[in-house]
């Protein structure tokens, strides 16, 4: 019971970093063209871009803090298969 929960904890995950790549990136070129660079299409693509380099960077961080977690928590007998011991 426990792997499902952890399996449903990371698909919601997912489904929210989803969710994050495809509205940051496009809401924050829109918003930067219009009120941060005056119409300015070049510099509202490149916030557009860090944006979803945020994101991906953001993912990345969740992802390590979790599988450290899954590493601590785990007994040293009952050993957790990972990304790294397959």
């Amino acid at each position: 019971m426990s792997q499902t929960s952890d399996q449903g904890g990371v698909l919601l995950k997912l489904i929210l970093f989803t969710a994050a790549l495809a509205i940051a990136p496009l809401s924050s070129y829109f918003l930067s063209q219009q009120y941060l660079w005056n119409g300015n299409s070049t510099y509202a693509a490149i916030t557009a871009i860090v944006a979803a380099n945020a994101v991906f960077v953001a993912y990345i961080f969740v992802s390590l803090r979790e599988e450290r977690k899954l590493t601590r928590t785990t007994p040293k007998g009952d050993v957790k298969e990972t990304k790294k011991t397959k």
